[in-house]
């Protein structure tokens, strides 16, 4: 299995690729390729497909980490391309989701309206687990959160007539079954780490072998990173190849504790195999 980052904050130096604060991921398998999230501008998705060869390659699904537009904007792009492919996301997806900044509200989620994108994809939403292609699930709602959620306090969520904190309920992550394994694939893990890994661990035995892309610890005290560390430390040190949400002081302080053949950055162009 091989994972391409396609589209992050930022991108190698010397890249031809561009950066933006969007993510996207292409996951390839033997028995086809998955998009995981698609970045915030669909001119950046399609310039960066194009920089790295894979314009015109095969799609067998898209998933879709939460309704942000930093992760579904490039969806029109997307489908332009492949019509009608698979979509599997969360059956929260379609909640309007707001930001509010300075007594201002702007709309923050999918700009697409459920009837539109049913007319151009085949979409598959659900709370439960849904596997993409053979060894790449979603996973599913992430409904037990004792632990803090990667939220901000900028975020709403309407419900009905009430405009109340987001709970971030369309939140997912995948997981892959690899050789030796799973690896965790994050969009913004809103639900919070530690919560998505709870939940990894009540369904698999098998060693994490790695956590790939943004898990929101930007704004996590350092009291929160500490015990996330002891957390990674019971699961024997998985490999952390972290982007996006993270947030530079949260990749240091992980790097300062278990070092840089841990824990490393993951900027567009990179490319992991398992």
């Amino acid at each position: 299995m091989r994972l391409i980052c396609l589209v992050d904050n930022c991108v190698s130096r010397g890249s031809t690729l561009w950066g933006e604060h969007g993510l996207s991921f292409l996951i390839e398998t033997p028995s086809g390729r998955v998009l995981w999230d698609a970045g915030l501008s669909g001119t950046v998705w399609r310039h960066n497909m194009h920089e790295l060869g894979l314009e015109g390659v095969p799609l067998s699904a898209i998933a879709l980490s939460h309704a942000h537009y930093d992760h579904t904007g490039g969806l029109e792009a997307v489908l332009e391309l492949y019509p009608q492919v698979p979509i599997h996301a969360h059956a929260e997806l379609f909640r309007p989701r707001f930001s509010r900044r300075q007594d201002k509200l702007h709309q923050i989620g999918l700009a697409a309206q459920e009837e539109a994108l049913r007319a151009r994809a085949d979409l598959r939403l659900s709370d439960a687990p849904q596997e993409l292609v053979p060894g790449v699930w979603t996973s599913g709602g992430i409904h037990n959160r004792p632990y803090p959620q990667g939220s901000s306090p900028h975020h709403f969520v309407k419900r009905g007539d009430e405009l109340l904190p987001d709970d971030y309920a369309d939140d997912m992550s995948l997981i892959l079954e690899v050789p030796g394994g799973v690896v965790l694939l994050c969009g913004c893990c809103h639900a919070g780490l530690r919560n998505t890994l709870a939940l990894v661990r009540e369904r698999y035995q098998a060693p994490l072998r790695a956590i790939i892309g943004g898990t929101h610890l930007l704004r996590a005290p350092m009291e929160e990173i500490q015990a996330l560390a002891e957390m990674l430390r019971r699961e024997g040190l998985p490999k952390l190849f972290l982007n996006h949400c993270t947030g530079e002081k949260a990749i240091w302080a992980l790097a300062q504790t278990f070092g840089t053949d841990i824990v490393a950055p993951c900027p567009a162009g990179t490319i992991l195999e398992f």
